[in-house]
């Protein structure tokens, strides 16, 4: 089975590796092997403009025949989490309490995770869409931590949403329902679609009811999303890294925590390699060095797959200098 054949490929490595262009060239061979591609970043730097030399920006845009892009703003995705929360806890909460909820949401606004919380559900819901609209979707990202991120969320929000439910609304029942959810009631975390919870939320006052139900909508969207990362028949992880001895080390500790979560890795794409015709006494020195990180590199990962890529004369960026990437990809074996 070829990698673009795959429903979801996260690529990421060390800054600097080349995944921007990895991801990008690896979209144009989906889309011309006559895949329907979203290709998506949430690097703030907006790498993915940069590499097809074109503003793309925070909404889905045509690149090429069969490929979207979308450069997805974290602090964007900040202000509408926090506007739509702050909407939602304002239906369910009396009018005295809305000044507590705004500066409660000014805090949460400046605090750590923030962030990262509103990437995370934005990045499900892409993933969501993508199954719908798209035959792949392509990240552009750091994939260890958002990838076990998405893995614990689900549990890890139950009980933070748990907590605070019981301290406003003091129902036993919703406070029941939310138990439920968390990995200490015996639930089956690997069953995603085991929530009977539907059920137990019979019977309640429509406002405890309405709470649940917002909550169960993001938890099992989280679930979902969870089920596809951990299907190696749907989703792949690409690392990109280089021959140099940083990479290599960040590489094997993120390799390490993945196949301990047992994620699908797809294998490494090692980039920018000398090529043979490359003369001159420096890069014969260099070259010697390589050699040894190349070893290094095999001996480290050698049950993974290894695409390998020279370094170009030019830089590479365009719709044609993409291609051509990726017809090398082709050729690498991906």
């Amino acid at each position: 089975m070829l990698l673009t054949e795959k429903r979801v490929i996260w690529v990421g490595g060390k800054g600097g590796v080349g995944k921007t262009t990895v991801s990008s060239s690896l979209a144009l061979l989906a889309a011309n092997r006559g895949r329907k591609v979203l290709l998506v970043s949430t690097d703030p730097a907006h790498s993915l403009s940069d590499a097809f030399a074109r503003h793309i920006g925070n909404h889905i845009t045509r690149m090429a025949p069969n490929l979207d892009a979308l450069e997805i703003d974290p602090d964007a995705e900040v202000e509408q989490h926090l506007a739509q929360v702050t909407s939602q806890l304002k239906r369910f909460t009396r009018p005295e309490m809305f000044g507590e909820i705004e500066r409660q949401m000014r805090l949460t606004r400046q605090s750590p995770g923030a962030q990262e919380a509103a990437l995370l559900e934005r990045i499900a819901k892409t993933i969501e869409l993508a199954q719908q609209q798209y035959d792949l979707v392509i990240f552009d990202t750091a994939p260890t931590g958002h990838t076990l991120r998405l893995l614990s969320l689900p549990e890890a929000m139950a009980a933070w949403t748990q907590g605070l439910l019981k301290a406003n609304e003091k129902s036993e029942k919703l406070g029941a329902v939310l138990e439920h959810l968390t990995p200490k009631a015996g639930r089956d975390v690997t069953n995603p679609f085991d929530d009977p919870s539907e059920h137990a939320t019979a019977g309640m006052d429509p406002r405890n009811k309405a709470i649940a139900d917002t909550l169960l909508t993001r938890q099992r969207l989280l679930q979902r999303t969870r089920e596809i990362l951990l299907d190696k028949q749907q989703t792949a992880l690409l690392f990109v890294l280089t021959p140099e001895k940083l990479p290599i080390l960040e590489t094997s500790r993120a390799v390490d925590t993945l196949l301990d979560e047992k994620l699908p890795l797809a294998g490494l794409v090692v980039n920018r390699i000398l090529p043979d015709n490359a003369d001159g006494e420096f890069l014969a020195q260099r070259r010697v060095q390589e050699q040894k990180h190349l070893a290094d590199i095999d001996q480290r990962f050698s049950k993974l797959p290894r695409f390998k890529l020279q370094l170009q004369p030019t830089d590479i960026e365009g719709i044609d200098g993409l291609n051509a990437m990726a017809e090398r990809l082709a050729s690498s074996g991906i």
